[in-house]
């Protein structure tokens, strides 16, 4: 399971058959059994590095976990190795840290779009190529909170930074640096929500290959209100996640009966 052999891609050691359609993709390869506890069935199909996969169903959808590590890099690495063996529909099961005053620790962000400070997605298309999830993922995500009775959810546009720290416009050092030091008061008067190190780069990616792909992170901290609670909605982030897949097949069976490209409302 550990060992690169030549039917694997590289990094994931994942073959054709061994994930699903539907791929849910956190950062923490602790958080893929975490995930997995709410399947019907599961199974390990790799663990190499940072990138730990199961394979599973929920509520009869055959779905798959693989965990990208911190980082726009390490998820360019799991868009492109998943999409070769089959995978089509991309969600990052992440945490983030709110630079808006109303959001709380422990909230829900559901992704429309990032800011693209990721720079690994300026190797696949230029800076004005906007990073934007699938409308039928970030619908499906809204519905799941619904669903489960997730009321505490937000909706809008993420930022993507590729370093924790001078990044996201946390102190280096003794001080901020002055390109960064403006950085949270100018992404709120745009209201941009959160900050996190890979949708950006799952996006965009995605959207070039045609692929399908959204986001959703718990709160862990807020940057205004200078507040850090890890783990804090973790659980729900993931019962959201879950059910979107379980929508999304829904959906998907909706649209082959009434031979239908698009999801629309009234398709229902």
């Amino acid at each position: 399971m550990h060992k690169f052999e030549g039917d694997k891609q590289y990094h994931i050691c994942c073959g054709k058959g061994d994930l699903a359609e539907y791929l849910l993709v956190p950062g923490d390869p602790e958080r893929v059994p975490k995930i997995a506890e709410f399947w019907d069935s599961a199974r390990e199909v790799s663990a190499h590095r940072e990138f730990r996969a199961f394979t599973g169903t929920y509520k009869g959808v055959e779905l798959s976990a693989l965990s990208s590590g911190i980082g726009p890099a390490c998820m360019s690495i799991v868009v492109n190795e998943a999409a070769k063996v089959g995978v089509k529909t991309f969600i990052r099961v992440g945490s983030c840290g709110a630079i808006q005053p109303d959001v709380q620790c422990g909230d829900i962000v559901i992704s429309t779009a990032a800011v693209r400070f990721d720079f690994t997605s300026n190797y696949y298309a230029f800076p004005e190529y906007p990073a934007v999830a699938d409308y039928e993922v970030v619908l499906a995500l809204i519905e799941a909170c619904e669903r489960l009775g997730l009321n505490n959810y937000h909706v809008g546009l993420t930022a993507t930074t590729a370093d924790f720290y001078a990044g996201q416009s946390r102190p280096v050092g003794k001080q901020t640096l002055p390109r960064t030091e403006n950085l949270i008061p100018i992404l709120q008067k745009a209201n941009v929500i959160n900050f996190e190190m890979e949708a950006a780069t799952l996006f965009t990616i995605a959207n070039v290959y045609g692929l399908k792909a959204g986001a959703v992170c718990a709160v862990y901290a807020n940057r205004v209100r200078n507040e850090f609670k890890p783990g804090a909605g973790e659980q729900n982030c993931i019962k959201a996640a879950n059910e979107a897949v379980k929508i999304l097949a829904e959906w998907q069976e909706k649209k082959g009966k009434r031979r239908r490209k698009w999801f629309f409302p009234s398709l229902l």
